[in-house]
């Protein structure tokens, strides 16, 4: 049984305190649209909302102490997959916590897909991740965080929804579920969700419907790092993804260097359609997490792409699929370590140098340190320019990083020609940026968030939040939302620093918030609250 629990115990509405709709924004995939700026149009959304307790019963949310807060469901132990919104539903990937509940299957630390209904927040299905094995993966792969569950913000389109699961997977989901009959043509949901080798389940109508799985350990012989994290970009109906090829169990070389960083699949049939051949497995440091964008420049659709190597990446969009795989064209790439970052002393800067946790490192941890980063946040494509900024893996420590401005015209190796402005008083970087109003709001991991002049990257304000954030600002309503480990920080945007509010959600909000229909969406790990006006705070 999946949930099957009377409404009340897991989400409570009451639809007479709240105001009439607003006029529909869905947000389909992450950043809302393909260039992943993380901008809304949306109105009316408040300053603030107070969480509210738990229930002692269920660990559901009592609404009735809430303020602001249209329903709240509890996630698992594990929410980094940000919520999108689309067709009336709300999709998110989690963990697999909840699984406790489902007498067919056995919890084991691995992930889920879940569809919430956008009203309510009630369960309509969910597609449950068995973990991936070591005898499935690579010899030496370094593969432990499976228990994160789906890190991917599901992309709609056509009545089908793709994400990346944990177990290096690209899958294609009906976003009706089982609910309306298997739809084909993969009708082995029942196998999928206990895994290979196991006895299958039954399928019931509030699981997943799976239309078509793309396994890029076993199609494209991919060595996935710690864990498999991207969210698809959906563009011109072809899948976007980046593979999540990484380093050994050693962090000392990447076992596959041959296997592609970069693939195109076809959204109808899940077919391969293209790859990049860039052979970043050579060359790359830790792993290929960063997710694709894509825009019109010139008359001519791109896809940009942030490699483990440090370079962004633009390549043609694929817009016909032929009978083989092809390679994508590269148009133009961009290096966003400047050599100072790479050599010191007339040597290469080791990259693990930098990893505060190594016993010899210079690094301090106090944001100072200067060595070599990847791309790990969307390169965001605005106007005819690309923002992307460097980091590494929060788990080595704060360190010195940098963010470009891009001219998307360029061909070639554009990291001269292309520069437009760099800023380099920012510190490593997780997040995206979000440009709105001529000015840009991009994080760094200790905190700060860094608002700049969109024209020549000059700086406004630095603020410190003085909590450490991985997720990208949405600006939304006159408002900048952050998540950050401490919870959710609400600024004023504008040329001021000015702070609206703080709401302590219980648990860390690495992820990113998403306005959609009136509504802001905001997870912490354990929860996903729709936030929005009651009818006495919208008069």
């Amino acid at each position: 049984m999946i949930l099957r629990r009377p409404l009340p115990a897991l989400v409570l509405l009451c639809a007479a305190a709240w105001p009439a709709a607003l006029p529909a924004a869905d947000w389909p995939q992450w950043g809302g649209q393909p260039g992943r700026n993380m901008v809304s149009d949306e109105k009316g959304l408040p300053d603030s909302f107070v969480p509210g307790n738990k229930k002692p019963s269920d660990g559901g949310i009592d609404l009735g102490t809430t303020k602001n807060v249209r329903w709240a469901v509890r996630m698992g132990s594990y929410a980094y997959g940000n919520p999108t919104v689309a067709g009336g539903k709300v999709f998110i990937g989690t963990d697999d916590t909840l699984l406790t509940d489902d007498p067919r299957l056995k919890r084991s630390e691995s992930g889920m897909v879940q569809c919430l209904d956008e009203a309510t927040g009630r369960l309509l299905w969910r597609l449950v991740v068995p973990i991936r094995t070591g005898a499935r993966l690579p010899k030496g792969a370094h593969y432990g965080q499976q228990k994160y569950g789906v890190c991917s913000s599901p992309a709609v389109a056509d009545g089908r929804a793709y994400a990346v699961t944990n177990a290096c997977e690209v899958v294609c989901l009906d976003v009706n579920g089982l609910a309306d009959g298997n739809q084909g043509p993969c009708a082995d949901e029942g196998q999928y969700m206990v895994g290979p080798g196991k006895t299958a389940v039954e399928p019931k109508p509030a699981d997943a419907d799976i239309l078509w799985v793309f396994d890029m350990v076993e199609q494209l012989g991919v060595c996935p790092h710690d864990l498999a994290s991207c969210s698809p970009l959906v563009y011109g109906g072809f899948v976007y993804v980046v593979t999540s090829n990484g380093v050994d169990e050693a962090h000392a070389k990447c076992p596959r260097p041959d296997a592609p960083s970069f693939i195109v699949l076809d959204a109808k049939t899940g077919r391969l359609v293209a790859t990049d051949n860039e052979g970043l497995g050579h060359r790359l440091w830790h792993c290929l997490w960063s997710p694709p964008s894509a825009g019109v420049v010139n008359g001519r659709p791109l896809v940009f792409f942030g490699g483990g190597d440090g370079l962004c990446y633009a390549f043609e969009a694929v817009t016909k699929a032929e009978e083989k795989p092809l390679h994508l064209k590269k148009v133009w790439s961009y290096d966003c370590v400047p050599p100072h970052y790479r050599v010191r002393d007339g040597k290469p800067i080791p990259y693990y140098a930098g990893d505060k946790r190594k016993k010899d490192s210079p690094n301090k941890d106090d944001g100072t340190y200067v060595g070599p980063s990847q791309i790990i946040g969307s390169p965001v494509f605005h106007e005819g320019r690309v923002y992307v900024a460097i980091g590494q893996d929060p788990a080595h420590g704060r360190g010195r990083g940098m963010l470009h401005c891009i001219d998307a015209s360029k061909t070639g190796d554009i990291t001269e020609t292309g520069r437009l402005w760099s800023y380099d008083a920012i510190e490593r970087s997780m997040s995206s940026v979000a440009l709105a109003g001529g000015l840009l709001y991009v994080p760094d991991l200790s905190g700060k968030i860094h608002c700049l002049e969109v024209a020549a990257g000059k700086p406004v304000w630095v603020y410190e939040t003085k909590a450490e954030t991985w997720g990208t600002p949405l600006v939304a309503d006159g408002k900048v939302f952050l998540g950050t480990k401490k919870g959710l920080v609400v600024m004023a945007a504008g040329r001021e620093p000015r702070e609206l509010a703080r709401v302590s959600l219980g648990a860390p909000c690495y992820g990113t918030p998403v306005a959609a229909n009136g509504a802001l969406y905001v997870a912490s790990e354990r929860y996903l609250w729709a936030v929005r006006k009651a009818a006495a705070e919208s008069r």
